[in-house]
Order: structure tokens, then C-alpha cells, then sequence
């Protein structure tokens, strides 16, 4: 009985890592933006901060997968 109980926990785990992905891309756009508005450059900080924020959220993701795992 216990292992279904401890799937659904893994399933509800699991739910949430698409929205603080996001919410993660997001935020670290969302501050070069800012900074690309403050130091008028062209979008740069914009895209190094977009992909900071992508190597971030996925390095999450796999910390996350592997303490589900055991």
C-alpha cells in the first residue's frame, strides 16, 4: 500500500517544477530588461540574464529529480 502513496507523492513533487521554471526564466529577464534600460545597451544583459536564468532553472530541476530518487 505504501508504494502507490509514495508515487503520488513523487507526481505532486513534480508538479510545481514547471511553474518555478518559468517563473524563474521570467524573473531573470525580466531583470535584463531592467538593466539593459539603465545602461542602455541593445538586449544584452537581456540575453545573458535569460540564459542564466535557463542554466539555473534546469540545475534545479535535475537537484530536484535526484532527491526524488533517493
Amino acid at each position: 500500500m505504501k508504494k502507490p502513496k509514495k508515487r503520488l507523492n513523487r507526481y505532486i513533487a513534480l508538479t510545481g517544477i514547471g511553474l518555478q521554471m518559468g517563473i524563474t526564466i521570467y524573473l531573470a529577464a525580466y531583470l535584463g530588461k531592467w538593466l539593459d534600460a539603465k545602461y542602455g545597451d541593445a538586449n544584452t544583459y537581456t540575453i545573458v540574464c535569460t540564459l542564466a536564468g535557463v542554466v539555473l532553472s534546469f540545475y534545479s530541476l535535475l537537484r530536484q529529480i535526484k532527491n526524488l530518487d533517493g
